[in-house]
């Protein structure tokens, strides 16, 4: 039943955090936050913050965008979302980071990771050839090839096959390949982050909490911010020029140092080009008192980014992840071939590029005004389809035309040639040419993975961020990590008295 001081915002399914059985929930309206509530008929009541700001949540729904669905699904409707992921021909979106773990070991041992060995009391690592098996799946999506490979864990750098893993992927297609990672080993053995950038290293996806050593006790259980700057001085040496600052975000834990994680990052451009926030996500039972502590959601983090930046960078600078879908759709009308659509749900992530001038953070949104050229890239695509090949040399000159007008040059970092960027982006539809504009650019992100607090099935459908695993089947990520992570890697684990591999830090 909806209270007297609630108002419906949608209604959906989650999990039960007890015994994880799919149930009835609401997400509602309350003292202007949108909370999910929900009853399980063995456990009882629970409920959670959704988004900590209604106004932000109504106003992100505009941008949600349905995608293209996996042409091939790996499994078939028969329990329902989110038992039958595989993907099963009910999902809406299509794969636009695909994530292998490659091993479960790992060298540190955090309080607030779920996915480590000596946790979890068994070892998961699958061989060199059904990781390769899990590239060339992905790679196998219709009607998009996943366009983006993480290698994760554990700690994927304790693999010393992981460069032979890199270059797979690479021979596979797979245009960026990154690897996830505590950052320990990157910092100690130089010859080793040669030997992935020589592979085909993409990026480094690099776990960084703060610039003290604070939160790092806290999140990690000891200080490693040493580690980290070593890690990103190694990639400075070894010419790695993508280095992603991954931030697990908590509440009263290190959301006071979002400002100066990202003047950190602009300080470091030359190799840091990317901010990705990630509120943290609550494995296990956690009572309701400690999950309102420590819960952050996507609203707190762009208000902290407004405040701790003095208004350089402020909320309206943010969109939701499926703003940006416009372009894909028309580079794929341009291109007459398919192209990758970041459809997740629009309560999932939001972001913004940032450049610096004079000393000073630029958000692109200062000078081109986007939703402008939204509106004008998806006429385009609709004259195009209208019209037929015919109708794209005109489109092309209408562009030429029409899109300088959304941008104000006299506000632009000196020297960005932001308009051959954009047609060059456009025309091509390749990856070197967005690698291009990254070049001068720093991307904040939030992404808000689910646990079973907050699960929310709506979103689950549309994510755009799968696993592949071992027995064929590619998982959404918080499906995976809420629901099905468990039975995956016990089934091919290997007890930990049992592994006759490197030792494992318990």
């Amino acid at each position: 039943m909806i209270g007297m001081r609630e108002k419906l915002l949608k209604k959906t399914k989650s999990l039960c955090p007890e015994c994880l059985k799919v149930i009835e929930a609401d997400v509602v309206e309350e003292n202007g936050k949108a909370l999910i509530k929900k009853e399980c008929p063995e456990h009882g009541k629970f409920e959670d913050i959704y988004w900590s700001d209604v106004e932000l949540y109504k106003w992100a729904q505009k941008f949600a965008r349905v995608g293209k669905k996996v042409e091939n699904p790996r499994t078939e409707e028969n329990q329902g979302c989110p038992l039958d992921c595989g993907i099963c021909p009910n999902h809406k979106s299509h794969t636009s980071l695909g994530i292998i773990d490659v091993t479960n070991r790992c060298n540190m041992r955090c309080p607030i990771c779920f996915v480590n060995a000596a946790a979890a009391g068994y070892v998961y690592e699958p061989t060199f050839e059904q990781v390769v098996e899990m590239i060339h799946n992905l790679r196998a999506n219709k009607p998009v090839p996943a366009p983006a490979l993480q290698l994760s864990g554990g700690e994927p750098t304790l693999r010393e096959d992981l460069p032979d893993i890199v270059r797979a992927a690479k021979k596979a297609g797979f245009p960026h390949v990154e690897v996830n990672t505590n950052g320990i080993r990157i910092a100690e053995d130089l010859d080793f982050v040669k030997r992935l950038v020589e592979a085909g290293l993409s990026s480094l996806y690099l776990q960084f909490d703060g610039v003290t050593p604070e939160p790092y006790k806290i999140t990690r259980g000891q200080d490693v911010l040493h580690h980290k700057l070593e890690a990103i001085e190694n990639c400075r040496k070894a010419g790695l020029r993508s280095v992603v600052l991954v931030v697990t975000l908590v509440k009263e834990v290190n959301d006071h140092q979002v400002g100066d994680i990202i003047r950190f990052a602009i300080k470091n451009l030359d190799v840091v080009k990317c901010v990705n926030v990630q509120p943290v996500s609550f494995a296990g039972r956690i009572s309701q008192q400690e999950r309102e502590k420590w819960r952050i959601t996507i609203p707190d983090f762009l208000k902290a980014v407004e405040e701790q930046t003095n208004g350089q960078i402020t909320v309206s600078d943010f969109y939701p992840v499926p703003s940006v879908v416009p372009i894909s759709r028309f580079i794929e009308a341009y291109k007459s071939r398919p192209c990758i659509e970041f459809t997740c749900h629009e309560h999932c992530g939001a972001g913004t590029y940032v450049f610096v001038d004079d000393g000073k953070m630029i958000p692109i949104t200062r000078f081109v005004n986007v939703e402008e050229l939204f509106k004008l890239l998806d006429k385009y695509v609709d004259e195009i389809k209208r019209g037929g090949f015919g109708a794209k040399a005109k489109v092309i000159a209408k562009a030429l035309k029409d899109i300088p007008g959304t941008i104000d040059l006299r506000k632009a970092p000196k020297g960005l040639n932001l308009l051959k960027i954009m047609f060059n982006i456009l025309r091509t539809g390749e990856y070197s040419a967005l690698a291009e504009f990254h070049e001068r650019a720093l991307m904040i992100g939030c992404m808000h993975f689910m646990d079973p607090y907050n699960f929310c099935q709506d979103r689950v459908e549309r994510c755009v961020i799968h696993y592949a695993v071992p027995d064929g089947r590619i998982i959404p990520f918080c499906s995976m990590n809420s629901i099905h992570r468990p039975v995956v890697e016990r089934e091919l684990g290997v007890p930990l008295g049992e592994w006759k591999g490197p030792k494992v830090k318990l």
